[in-house]
């Protein structure tokens, strides 16, 4: 059984020899412009304009829903829609929905098999979206670990 790997680093720019997928978070009102975005509009411009054209388009544009862009031969992001609006609610609810992520990752599960990928990612859903890490990491462990696919979660140093 696979397990979670840790590194120090950058997640837009991942050290593995292997097809990649590059997934975080986004929200369901199709704003792009803060957080780990930032970092992947600077290497990559078409994640943030395949994103943008789907918000407009309205097609599947959903909690629990992902969007893959090939941004390389061998790099996907994964634009998964896993927050709701941007800001805590006044009854103290942050914009991130676990449901929505599981599904979300069940989803990315199916296209890292099908593309022999592994996926790394920053510490999804804890910056922005309000989120706590021992409520994602159990989701990353219940869908792709257990799926035997490589994960690497970065820390920005």
């Amino acid at each position: 059984m696979k397990e979670i790997q840790y590194l120090k680093g950058d997640a837009t720019n991942p050290q593995t020899e292997r097809n990649k997928i590059i997934t975080h978070i986004c929200n369901d009102i199709g704003g792009w412009g803060r957080g780990f975005v930032i970092a992947i509009s600077k290497r990559w411009e078409q994640p943030e304009i395949e994103y943008r054209k789907w918000f407009k388009s309205g097609e599947n544009f959903n909690l629990g829903e992902i969007q893959l862009v090939e941004v390389e031969t061998d790099i996907w992001i994964c634009n998964m829609i896993g927050q709701h609006k941007i800001r805590t609610s006044s009854n103290g609810i942050p914009p991130i929905r676990y449901d929505a992520v599981e599904e979300c990752l069940e989803k990315l599960t199916h296209k890292a098999l099908k593309l022999n990928a592994e996926v790394h990612m920053p510490r999804i859903g804890c910056g922005l979206a309000g989120g706590k890490w021992d409520e994602i990491e159990p989701i990353i462990e219940k869908t792709l670990v257990r799926n035997n696919i490589s994960v690497y979660v970065y820390d920005f140093e």
